[in-house]
């Protein structure tokens, strides 16, 4: 492990590190597609009612904050994270 002067961690170390809230996500072992749109032409009605399904889990979901800080973080351009979609959490950065 090498620690970096801003106290940060390198290489594959530090991955696994901003990774340990994964452990105790709600949506661990859920089918992907429910995160994920599984058809680049998939319906409206489908896609509103695929998201409305993964932010449920995420509502009840312990590391709903941490999942949502990653994925702005890592600028995530796809999928439901921390409950949000790719357009709230844009939103969310730009507020």
């Amino acid at each position: 492990m090498v620690i970096l002067r801003d106290g940060g961690y390198r290489g594959v170390f530090r991955m696994s590190m901003t990774l340990d809230w994964t452990v105790g996500a709600a949506c661990r072992g859920s089918e992907g597609s429910l995160f994920y749109s599984a058809d680049s032409v998939e319906r409206k009605e489908d896609r509103l009612e695929r998201e409305q399904l993964a932010k449920r889990i995420c509502a009840s979901c312990g590391v709903r904050e941490a999942c949502l800080r990653a994925a702005v973080d890592r600028h995530e351009s796809y999928g439901i994270w921390g409950g949000l979609n790719e357009v709230e959490r844009r939103a969310l950065t730009r507020a």
